[in-house]
């Protein structure tokens, strides 16, 4: 796990980078690799190339790890954030085929894969990866991402035949990027709450698609190419239900077992449902005393029925006694968010996907105990998790009708004409034209799928899910924590598109049965309490938080300041309107006002130049020892 950056120019006129801007990029992403840096400049002929990459130690401690890497004559180049779990099954090949390796690093496995197949390498690769391979020889620099996207890259190109590119945009700061918000994106954040496929908040700055290579090629207009799209196998399901769940149990239990691979301590996140609580029931075989980590709310605040919920750390501590894991968790309190909330939108660099503060605490947590953590993200949007999104679709094979419907469902903030009444004049003009459902229409375009749950969950895995990846994956290397995702395993992705939707999820008019086959295959591992457990997201009872006195005075303060006002984006008066609705009850607009607040400090430290201070803050800790 490590942070990469890099930059090459084409034209006779080429020329490399600042030194000290290479050492400013590596700056920029510490966090992501505090274990050491390595750079790599060369000016060929028609061209200038730059590489960064910032070290976390994770497989091979030693200095054979370094990066950026070299096959052995030097002619390609490597910068690599990510692991790849099945690198010792593509070693042996390798090694039979006469490679030699210096190191015992997964990602050397990628060097000489590349040599042997070029770009195709990247479909063999099984793990989450963002990486960048220079071509001495093609004289081709490829940037590629992992199939369900789990590491993030960003890239911009620049006039004069420049390609910039960055694990973080705040990276590619030094390195030449202007700052300017881009108002599509910001439009698709206010209905969605993310960007749809490459489109993020930094104007010219693209958010590599999962599945995706690109490539620059001796100063051509860059190429871009799908390698993976999911692709829902209708016309082959299998037909034993006991046997399928046997399957799936076997599947994950290997992907499981690959994941806990590391020459540092690995522990679990432990919520107590299902998808956390059968990672770390496998995890267990393999780590003896195995640390697991939950984060509760304190809900003696006053909050809404709905909310009373949130809090899952009884049943944490319940699943954490049946496994017998070493059990850490800490609770949070009204007015937690407000000291780490500059930090957490530097962190993110743009804000994606739900409340996400609960999550950088988490992280600083799990520091204390371990390096990598193993992540239940995925499971639910596999396995038709959140049964009140799809109960009202289920039914619904008119592919127009469907569109309409679901596109609706993740109308999570205003619609377009909503919008229309926030936004400034201005904005409006610069924007005119461009609609939300064009963007959900967009995605849809990439699947072939019939049956609408499985047209549901495609969009999903390419716009909600990449999100939660992004959220999950910069919260925690915040803190220099690797978090892995089992779910996204390569075979169990693979045999999820081969489960027939009325296996994971059935309405019968009073009520969903959802996650069915996944329930049937984690039985053995698992209490029936655990298994039939009511779906509970991971987010803070801020509906209730929000009212409290001194944290809506800073809402407030934020928001309708002058400085916020002036910068033009949204009107006054529909700010206004958005707090009402939110303070009498009439809509809970909690997760907007979390949106436009981070979007606020994204200006204070972007746009501004502010800095993002560590500001103290130790919400109560606890754990529990094995029993």
């Amino acid at each position: 796990m490590c942070g990469i950056a890099g930059r090459i120019v084409w034209g006779q006129e080429a020329r490399g980078t600042d030194p000290s801007a290479l050492a400013r990029a590596a700056e920029r992403m510490r966090h992501h690799g505090p274990d050491g840096e390595g750079f790599h400049s060369e000016r060929g002929e028609n061209y200038a190339l730059d590489l960064v990459h910032t070290r976390l130690s994770i497989i091979d401690l030693s200095e054979f790890g370094r990066q950026p890497m070299t096959n052995e004559n030097g002619t390609v180049i490597l910068v690599c954030n990510g692991e790849i779990y099945n690198f010792q099954e593509l070693r042996s090949e390798l090694h039979s085929r006469g490679h030699r390796f210096i190191s015992r690093t997964d990602v050397e496995t990628i060097l000489h894969l590349y040599e042997e197949l070029g770009e195709e390498a990247i479909s063999r690769l099984d793990g989450m990866f963002a990486l960048a391979i220079w071509d001495r020889t093609r004289r081709r620099l490829l940037l590629a991402r992992d199939r369900m996207g789990v590491k993030p890259l960003y890239y911009a190109e620049r006039p004069g035949g420049e390609l910039l590119f960055a694990s973080e945009v705040k990276a590619l700061i030094p390195l030449g990027l202007e700052v300017q918000p881009d108002l599509e994106a910001l439009a698709e954040h206010l209905t969605f709450q993310w960007c749809t496929g490459e489109r993020c908040l930094f104007r010219g700055v693209r958010y590599l698609a999962q599945g995706h290579i690109v490539l620059s090629e001796d100063g051509r207009p860059l190429r871009r190419r799908q390698y993976y799209d999911l692709a829902h196998r209708e016309d082959d399901y299998p037909t034993d239900k006991k046997k399928a769940a046997e399957k799936l149990l076997g599947l994950f239990e290997k992907a499981i077992g690959r994941q806990v691979f590391s020459d540092v301590p690995v522990g679990s996140f432990l919520s107590g449902g299902m998808d956390t609580g059968a990672i770390s029931a496998v995890c267990r075989r393999h780590i003896p005393h195995l640390h697991t980590f939950t984060c509760g709310f304190d809900l003696s605040s006053g909050v809404t029925r709905m909310e009373s919920f949130f809090d899952e750390r009884e049943e944490s501590r319940t699943l954490a006694r049946y496994l017998d894991t070493d059990h850490h968790e800490l609770v949070l309190r009204p007015g937690d968010m407000q000291p780490v909330l500059p930090l957490v939108v530097w962190h993110l660099d743009e804000p994606r996907v739900g409340i996400s503060y609960q999550v950088w605490y988490t992280a600083r947590l799990i520091k204390q105990y371990v390096t990598v953590v193993l992540s239940g993200v995925g499971g639910d949007e596999s396995y038709a998790g959140y049964p009140w999104r799809y109960r009202h679709i289920l039914d619904v094979h008119d592919t127009e009708t469907f569109d309409r419907l679901y596109y609706k469902c993740w109308i999570r903030f205003l619609d377009d004409e909503e919008k229309r009444r926030l936004f400034t004049d201005e904005v409006n003009r610069a924007i005119s034209g461009f609609s939300t459902f064009d963007s959900y229409r967009e995605v849809m375009q990439g699947t072939r799928a019939r049956h609408p749950l499985n047209r549901a969950l495609y969009f999903d895995a390419k716009t909600f899910l990449n999100g939660l990846f992004m959220v999950d994956d910069k919260l925690s290397m915040a803190h220099s924590v690797e978090s892995r995702v089992p779910f996204t395993d390569n075979a169990l992705i693979d045999f999820s598109l081969r489960v027939p939707p009325w296996w994971k999820m059935r309405d019968n008019g009073e009520g969903a049965d959802f996650k069915i086959l996944l329930k049937e295959a984690m039985r053995p591992l698992l209490p029936e309490e655990t298994l039939v457990r009511k779906k509970q997201g991971f987010t803070p009872p801020d509906r209730s938080w929000f009212l409290l006195p001194d944290t809506w005075s800073y809402l407030r303060g934020m928001l309708l300041s002058k400085r916020a006002t002036e910068r033009g984006y949204f009107k006054r008066s529909g700010i206004e309107r958005i707090l009402e609705e939110h303070a009498s009850g009439k809509r809970n607009h909690r997760f907007l006002i979390w949106s436009l607040v981070c979007f606020e400090w994204w200006n204070r430290l972007f746009v501004d130049g502010e800095t993002a201070t560590n500001v103290e803050s130790t919400p109560a800790l606890s754990s529990h020892g094995a029993s």
